[in-house]
């Protein structure tokens, strides 16, 4: 642990730019791209059983899954980022708490998401374009992956954010990825195999949480092991102490990270909703087409979430 300890002062402090950003950002870009590559093959096997009213309630629940994003970059980024600042300048107790207050505030959140969806999903579902075809099936899909499942959702994507502020991208990543490719391999047995016949959406939903868990649990115990020498921490007594202007220093940031992520989601329940006016196979259409269209985009969230890390601890 001691030679992990210097590894990771000499990324921080004495590695050349380019090496260190590479080693920050170079496995945050492969968690974001088969992250992004786990969503598309779930559109790919729903698309398989030819219906496309399932195919456009995917796209729908698939928007309101996006929000959660937004939300774990208020603890996560603004979290992090603080967490790594602190580090720099040697405040590690500080750090500590600013870890664990992330770490219970993505729990909150993410709880109150979850009940603000349960109590008004059918609302919403029909504001965001569902018709009498596609909102049972987007209705299954939003109950496992949403209602169910956004705990271990935001959780996980805030401790990758905490482990790649202290240093630990390639745990991170790890984390992430392995969630994304257990989905991959889940989706068709649940679908094809395990369930009958018009429960495909319902499948990729059950793929998709469970996915979401292993990958919790992963970062979980991750996060537990690399804070016996790091300022990671989920100590509910380090979350309590933590300082009146590191409170504000964490939303100062994550507020703006969390609005500009939410935005462009935003951006896309108005395509939706435009496109559902013309029909569900319209909306099925752009559902896919936006998948792909993000795939630039999470290069450059994977490269800019690496390099913030180096940016902040200086």
């Amino acid at each position: 642990m001691k030679k992990e300890s210097v590894s990771k002062r000499e990324m921080f402090e004495t590695m050349p730019v380019a090496k260190a950003i590479a080693a920050m950002a170079v496995p945050t870009i492969v968690s974001q791209l088969v992250n992004l590559i786990y969503n598309m093959v779930d559109t790919f096997y729903i698309g398989m059983t030819g219906d496309a009213y399932k195919t456009a309630a995917a796209t729908l629940a698939f928007t309101v899954f996006m929000m959660t994003v937004s939300f774990a970059n208020l603890f996560g980024m603004g979290g992090g980022s603080l967490m790594a600042r602190l580090t720099g300048i040697g405040k590690t107790d500080a750090a500590r708490k600013v870890s664990a207050f992330s770490f219970y505030g993505a729990i909150v959140i993410a709880l109150a998401y979850s009940l603000l969806i349960w109590l008004f999903l059918n609302p919403i579902l029909r504001l965001l374009g569902a018709s009498a075809q596609t909102i049972e099936y987007a209705r299954q899909y939003v109950w496992l992956v949403v209602i169910i499942g956004d705990v271990p959702v935001i959780l996980s994507m805030t401790c990758a954010h905490l482990l790649r502020n202290a240093g630990y991208a390639r745990q991170a990543s790890i984390g992430l990825s392995g969630g994304g490719i257990l989905n991959i391999l889940l989706d068709p047995l649940f679908m094809f195999v395990l369930l009958p016949r018009g429960m495909e959406v319902f499948g990729a939903a059950l793929a998709t949480l469970l996915s979401n868990v292993a990958a919790c649990v992963y970062l979980v115990v991750v996060m537990k092991k690399m804070s016996a020498t790091s300022a990671l921490s989920f100590r509910f007594r380090d979350a309590l102490a933590i300082a009146k202007d590191d409170r504000s220093g964490i939303f100062s940031v994550g507020v703006p990270s969390a609005i500009l992520t939410g935005m462009f989601d935003v951006a896309n329940i108005f395509l939706n909703s435009l496109m559902a006016s013309h029909g569900d196979l319209e909306l099925a259409a752009i559902g896919i087409v936006m998948k792909a269209e993000r795939l630039p985009n999470a290069v450059n969230v994977g490269l800019c979430q690496g390099m913030l890390t180096l940016i902040a601890a200086n």
